[in-house]
């Protein structure tokens, strides 16, 4: 399902806010009940959830001006994918032990890069703009 710019921007923003708080939450919430090595995968969560709430502004920015390309909307729905997978295993893993939920984390970091390869299909196959235009 394609969405329009307006909307990428939105959801790239709810998540930028989101990893903010759950970063603040890690860093102040569980420094005294987690070991210092959970505390490093949690806080390993937050950066790329970070990162990836980034790529989906940019999603925000290449689908305006890329109009109409599939690759961007899927990298924006890779990104999105992979922040649930990835950083969301993650933060599961260090709030209930489960550690199985490191055999999902993998498909997450695959799904982000997916993301990366699909802008880049999206800008190396995109059409020039035309003169004057």
């Amino acid at each position: 399902m394609p969405l329009n710019p307006p909307a990428w921007l939105g959801t790239g923003a709810i998540l930028g806010a989101a990893a903010v708080a759950i970063g603040a939450f890690g860093a102040h919430g569980l420094k005294s009940r987690v070991t210092p090595e959970l505390l490093t995968v949690f806080e390993t969560a937050a950066r790329y959830h970070l990162i990836h709430a980034l790529a989906i502004v940019a999603v925000a920015w290449a689908c305006d001006r890329l109009p109409g390309s599939g690759a961007v909307q899927v990298g924006g729905w890779l990104f999105l994918c992979g922040i649930a997978l990835f950083s969301g295993s993650l933060y599961l893993l260090v709030l209930t032990g489960a550690r199985w939920l490191g055999a999902i984390t993998p498909l997450g970091g695959l799904a982000l890069i997916g993301g990366w390869m699909s802008l880049a299909i999206a800008a190396f196959t995109a059409k020039p703009p035309t003169a004057g235009g």
